[in-house]
């Protein structure tokens, strides 16, 4: 299930892609089933050998090929261990409404983003949310939940702010929202409830079907109560400093994740991801996030860092 709209934000074969707070992995996949070099990054390590087993899997069946490579890595939003400019499309998707410091985040995207690059963000929308949030309790106050709720104008000005300026936009996942206001209304984790498991079943089967009725009824809900809102921007082809909370902050080199046994941070290079020449997709090892060839697999693990999480929609 896709949240950014892959007709409306093109991905070229041979572009460096990060999706940022990757979670399970599914817009990192369809980057790299589209043959971009992609990073996929989430600090919660556990995240991250499913998503490189994933990528070695469809390389190996060839579902993705050259020029496409792939790696996974764990990386704080807050503090990314890219150099300036690294990438050419940037998506992060549900992972702000997670972070204390948004402002921040986006700028460490902006900062990793070259200049005329384009990066998707998404974020759940304002009301399909506050419902949730009037709804119970247990939704958001959680270790790692939602922190606040973006309407659509914050978003936006908090992009332009970073330097990123929004060129359009749409929401998504109209059928989702009404699951969640039921899980919200009956226990959020009562997956066995008779009504959520029904709900649950109509959502897999749409997903994997995709009956002409179950889509021309998310289109018509989306503008209403889809729930998810997707923005697009775009990177001046000219830099200037970036300015979160009014001061100015001078183009830095990348930051070295903290607590690396035998690492020493640095930058996955385009052409080494995954640790092999062309990128067979895995996890990058903690010694050898500077692009070493040979690589075994294994995780690189966070360190100190701020929450950073991002997954499926609503969550």
């Amino acid at each position: 299930m896709l949240t950014v709209d892959f007709t409306k934000f093109p991905i070229n074969p041979g572009d460096r892609v990060l999706d940022l707070g990757c979670g399970a992995g599914r817009h990192a996949f369809e980057a790299y089933r589209r043959g971009a070099r992609v990073v996929a990054a989430d600090l919660d390590v556990k995240e991250l050998p499913p998503v490189g087993g994933m990528f070695a899997a469809m390389r190996e069946t060839g579902e993705a090929g050259p020029p496409a490579a792939a790696a996974a890595v764990s990386a704080d939003a807050t503090r990314l261990p890219f150099p300036d400019g690294a990438f050419d499309v940037i998506i992060a998707a549900e992972i702000l409404e997670h972070i204390p410091d948004d402002t921040a985040a986006m700028a460490e995207i902006a900062r990793v983003l070259r200049p005329g690059g384009t990066v998707a963000v998404t974020v759940p929308a304002w009301l399909p949310e506050r419902i949730c949030w009037a709804l119970s309790r247990e939704y958001h106050e959680v270790p790692g939940g939602h922190v606040r709720i973006f309407t659509r104008a914050e978003l936006g000005a908090k992009l332009a702010a970073a330097g990123l300026t929004p060129t359009g936009g749409h929401h998504a996942h109209g059928l989702h929202s009404a699951y969640w206001w039921l899980k919200c209304a009956v226990g959020v984790h009562d997956d066995a409830h008779p009504a959520v498991r029904a709900y649950h079943r109509l959502l897999v089967w749409d997903i994997m079907s995709k009956p002409a009725l179950t889509r021309l009824s998310e289109a018509a809900l989306n503008p209403l109560i889809g729930k998810s809102l997707v923005i697009y921007a775009r990177k001046a082809e000219t830099t200037k400093p970036v300015t979160p909370n009014g001061f100015a902050v001078p183009p830095t080199r990348a930051h070295s994740p903290r607590g690396v046994a035998g690492g020493s941070g640095g930058v996955v290079p385009p052409g080494n991801l995954g640790g092999s020449p062309g990128g067979s997709g895995g996890v990058v090892p903690p010694g050898n996030l500077g692009g070493s060839p040979g690589g075994s697999g294994g995780v690189v693990p966070p360190g100190e860092h701020s929450d950073l999480a991002g997954s499926g929609a609503g969550e």
